[in-house]
């Protein structure tokens, strides 16, 4: 015999942590940086046959302090790193980087001086994407693993720098498993 059966109908218990959690994840706002081919991939993907809308990312912020997902999309050069990293900057706490394509992991076939060889060099990435260009599916599979991550962050330093003693980490299955119907 629990609280729960003690308490009416509708009231909803959960902790603040997850509660917070929860509107973070489902109102994921994403700034774009499209640099190349990997940037029209993401544009489909907000698009009516993908529909980002369902997961609460309808509208792309063109300001960075509006978003809190920054999506690198394509090949960063030399050039162009400062103004990423700026760019990151200006984008309040808590910020996400999702580094779409294996240009922005990696740098991609442009192994020279010009291309930074991989964004994770100028900017903490939490979410690598492979492919050249990943479909909008993988965008969206890559997405959902940022909500779990985003769920399971901790609130405070003493309790994230607990989870990190304990070893704890967030198990990011397939999307397609996680999904699948129950047999």
């Amino acid at each position: 015999m629990g609280l729960e059966e003690k308490l009416p109908n509708g009231i909803l218990l959960t902790s603040v942590e997850k509660l917070v959690n929860w509107t973070r994840k489902s109102s994921l706002w994403p700034a774009t940086f499209g640099l190349a081919c990997c940037a029209i991939e993401m544009m489909t993907t907000g698009g009516p046959r993908y529909d980002l809308a369902r997961f609460g990312m309808e509208v792309f912020r063109a300001s960075p302090r509006q978003a809190d997902l920054m999506i690198v999309a394509g090949r960063v050069t030399n050039k162009m790193a400062p103004v990423l990293r700026q760019i990151y900057d200006q984008m309040p706490e808590p910020r996400w980087v999702l580094a779409m394509g294996v240009c922005a992991s990696t740098g991609g076939m442009f192994n020279n001086y010009a291309v930074v060889q991989g964004v994770d060099h100028v900017v903490p990435v939490d979410m690598y994407l492979p492919g050249c260009p990943p479909r909008p599916e993988m965008l969206i599979d890559a997405i959902l693993k940022i909500h779990a991550k985003i769920m399971d962050e901790p609130l405070g330093a003493a309790r994230a720098a607990a989870l990190l003693e304990s070893g704890y980490a967030t198990d990011l299955m397939p999307s397609s498993e996680r999904f699948a119907k129950k047999k």
